[in-house]
């Protein structure tokens, strides 16, 4: 099981620079804090239980499970770029046909369930941490390439957020038919 042991970093209260500032309320609103455009992505996984994440609505069809992989996933790989780490992988093996896909559940239980959010927190903390570290005054090239990798970031939880409630709507009325 994942567990989260993040400490709250000097840098995380408030980091001195307005443009981190602003580029932690991007990913913060996306993920997981009140935002203008509607649910944001953790929003949009509460009370959805393990079967419900499991199903899909077609055979070869992404389902709630899948995407709650993706999404870490790129939060794994945004944080390994910004911070060019090159040990480790991610703990699990993408599809064949797809890179940034992974076959998910093996097992539906609700604790596979609970462990795949943890490490989507997980790997949300990490990269939240590394974004506050940034120096905008570092490196100009490497700076607006991390900023709009971190934009990215957010649009990307947005846009998945809004497949996720798409497919809870689907779940729930597929009975009616």
């Amino acid at each position: 099981m994942v567990q989260s042991t993040r400490k709250k970093k000097p840098a995380e209260r408030e980091p001195k620079s307005p443009l981190i500032r602003q580029m932690l309320v991007l990913i913060d609103q996306a993920y997981n804090r009140k935002a203008w455009h509607g649910t944001n992505f953790r929003g949009s996984l509460m009370r959805v239980s393990a079967e419900q994440a499991a199903w899909r609505p077609a055979s070869n069809r992404h389902n709630i499970w899948e995407i709650v992989i993706h999404v870490a996933y790129y939060k794994y790989v945004l944080w390994r770029r910004i911070t060019g780490e090159r040990k480790g992988a991610f703990p699990y093996r993408a599809d064949g046909s797809w890179g940034d896909w992974f076959v998910r559940p093996d097992l539906v239980s609700d604790a596979a369930w609970k462990d795949d959010l943890l490490l989507l927190k997980e790997y949300h903390e990490k990269l939240r941490d590394v974004i506050a570290g940034l120096d905008p005054s570092a490196d100009p090239k490497l700076w607006a390439k991390n900023e709009h990798r971190v934009i990215g970031a957010a649009y990307h939880d947005i846009y998945h957020a809004g497949q996720i409630q798409l497919l809870k709507r689907m779940y729930r009325d597929r009975k009616k038919k």
